[in-house]
């Protein structure tokens, strides 16, 4: 978690959403990625997509069996259908995410019978250094808008 934490402070660095994830397998890192819609000019480009894609590249496939995503913040429902597809092992992911997030939060997306993968999930990993970025992004943003 402390590597999707350093790649969610290189998206706040390019004025992004401080997202940050990685995918590992057995223990190695082999895909990182951060927030970038608004760089990128995709609206696919979050930190868990970005990752999945390093992922596959490095792995040269597009399932990812045996792997797990890291991620700062719970995912959304984009992400976590990328998760199942690439049949990833497990999502663990930091901070909820009250108005997206599709694990617990906004949406119960796993929980769907018509999956045929399910990925484990863990919750609350560093949850409040995770929390701590977000807020301190927002807090900032808010802070350099001017007064009306």
């Amino acid at each position: 978690m402390r590597a999707a934490l350093d790649e969610a402070g290189r998206a706040a660095a390019a004025g992004e959403v401080p997202v940050g994830a990685v995918v590992a397998l057995d223990g190695r890192v082999i895909g990182r990625g951060h927030n970038r819609p608004i760089g990128a000019r995709d609206a696919t480009a979050h930190a868990e997509v970005e990752a999945i894609r390093a992922a596959c590249r490095e792995v040269g496939d597009y399932r990812l069996p045996g792997t797990v995503l890291y991620v700062t913040v719970e995912p959304c429902l984009m992400c976590v259908g990328a998760a199942v597809h690439a049949r990833m092992a497990r999502i663990v992911y930091g901070a909820p995410e009250p108005k997206a997030g599709a694990v617990v939060s906004a949406f119960r997306a796993l929980e769907h019978p018509t999956l045929n993968h399910r990925p484990e999930v863990v919750a609350g990993v560093l949850a409040d250094q995770c929390c701590e970025v977000m807020q301190a992004f927002f807090r900032e943003r808010r802070e350099r808008q001017p007064a009306e």
